[in-house]
């Protein structure tokens, strides 16, 4: 996009995935979005209010979920295996990833469905009336818009 990437991940998770303490992570998000152009990768809930509010656009991958866990599924299995470094020096185990209470699937199922109901609700408030929005179900859409974009 030619313009700096925020990262919502790597501002939220410490060493160990510990999780920043809450106003740490919004003043830490709130510091990123200095300038005047840049593009958030994320949806924290948390700071939602921060991005949404100093954005001109949102894109919503809204994928299907069975698109979303088998890219899940994928994503992960190769960070396990290679022991590719994420934020803060942590890295995904098979035990984080698909063992404990906190894994990543449990998570994707218990907002995947909750988001797609809850986010046009709260794209019809008043103060995020200004956003663009494209909200992509798709990948092959999503696609199709970057490469518009950059021509």
């Amino acid at each position: 996009m030619g313009c700096p990437f925020v990262e919502l991940d790597a501002l939220f998770w410490k060493p160990n995935w510990v999780p920043e303490e809450k106003t740490v992570f919004r003043q830490k998000v709130s510091e990123a979005l200095q300038g005047d152009t840049w593009t958030v990768g994320g949806n924290y809930s948390i700071a939602r209010d921060i991005v949404w509010q100093r954005s001109d656009t949102l894109v919503w991958l809204d994928y299907p979920f069975a698109l979303v866990i088998g890219r899940l599924f994928r994503r992960t299995i190769k960070r396990v295996i290679t022991q590719e470094e994420l934020w803060s020096g942590n890295r995904e185990t098979w035990w984080n990833s698909f063992v404990s209470k906190d894994n990543l699937f449990l998570f994707a199922f218990k907002t995947h469905f909750r988001r797609r109901r809850e986010l046009p609700l709260q794209l019809q408030e008043r103060a995020y009336q200004h956003l663009t929005t494209f909200r992509f179900t798709m990948p092959g859409d999503a696609e199709r818009w970057l490469s518009e974009l950059a021509r």
